[in-house]
């Protein structure tokens, strides 16, 4: 009796295009309701960002024979070193003999200390370029996160109707128009952390998965004060129509 096909998983990682698909027509519709804003020029950039991702996580994943190769010649001539010592070691015939070699013995004791110490320096180098690398990269994306975050922060519901002064910010857009662009800010904020998301997803280093952790848990602090300002919108908003049209991620 042949068995069932096994379905093959395909839900079990993240896909790079997809979210940079994603941050496409996302990119697309802020442009087309809000152009020539700064909001379209973040969407834009961190479309830009999303797409050098995928690549920078193949770069620093990939293997560096160079400092592989280093460590391996050390190691080698650490072994040389301590087969010398041995070979010496069985030739002793003399006491005055025994004593240059134990002279010996303890000058290239500590030079191969020094050899494991290297290769052990070494042998972490490629991890530490990694993680180098990547907690860059993640800084960068941080730093985005936060240019959303100032794009909406003075889009504030609270002062509609408030008596305005030389420094007030501009406010000139309409409850639909407020609601469609603090949706876009809860979107750029939740795929901005699912770019973030890739470099845990494939560079399974503790400090990377940490500071994954940290731009997921800010990016969710964020959208959830934009969501506060989106149910206060909706709460003033007199009526609302049937249809969807004032959905904020239209």
């Amino acid at each position: 009796m042949s068995q069932p096909n096994a379905t093959k998983p395909v839900f079990r990682s993240l896909d790079p295009g997809k979210i940079i698909e994603t941050l496409e027509t996302l990119a697309r519709r802020v442009a087309e309701r809000f152009p020539g804003t700064g909001l379209e020029r973040v969407s834009r950039e961190l479309t830009e960002v999303a797409r050098h991702t995928s690549a920078t996580i193949v770069q620093i994943a990939r293997p560096n024979y160079t400092i592989r190769t280093f460590v391996a010649i050390i190691l080698a001539s650490a072994l040389a070193l301590l087969g010398w010592l041995l070979w010496e070691a069985v030739d002793l015939e003399t006491s005055t003999e025994l004593t240059n070699i134990m002279q010996g013995v303890d000058s290239a004791t500590s030079f191969l200390i020094v050899l494991g110490g290297l290769a052990l320096y070494l042998s972490t180098l490629e991890s530490r370029w990694r993680r180098d690398k990547a907690l860059k990269a993640l800084h960068e994306l941080r730093a985005i996160i936060h240019v959303i975050d100032m794009h909406q922060l003075t889009k504030d519901p609270s002062a509609f109707g408030a008596p305005r002064t030389s420094s007030s910010p501009e406010r000139g857009m309409s409850p639909n128009q407020l609601l469609r662009y603090l949706g876009y800010c809860s979107e750029l904020l939740s795929l901005a952390s699912k770019v973030a998301a890739l470099y845990a997803d494939k560079l399974r280093d503790p400090a990377i998965v940490d500071a994954v952790g940290d731009i997921e848990r800010l990016t969710a602090h964020l959208g959830q004060k934009i969501w506060q300002k989106i149910e206060l919108v909706q709460q003033r908003m007199p009526t609302r129509p049937a249809n969807d049209a004032l959905a904020p991620h239209a």
